[in-house]
């Protein structure tokens, strides 16, 4: 997993203001950015970012990270 997650947060630092809370767009994204053999890897790099775009989402809102006071 940690190739998953190194590899969205390194997008996102990159490209950050293309990714959105929507798992179809960012999983065009990332195809746009990376040329994978793999669909399920594409699929995963694609949620983790859409995972991660929700969070920060909630937090601009004031809701908080779910755990954390």
């Amino acid at each position: 997993m940690g190739l998953v997650r190194n590899l969205a947060l390194t997008l996102i630092e990159k490209y950050g203001k293309e990714f959105t809370t929507d798992f179809e767009t960012n999983k065009k994204v990332v195809e746009k950015y990376v040329k994978f053999y793999s669909k399920s890897l594409r699929n995963m790099v694609a949620g983790y970012i859409t995972s991660y775009m929700r969070k920060l989402d909630r937090v601009e809102e004031g809701e908080g990270v779910k755990g954390q006071s």
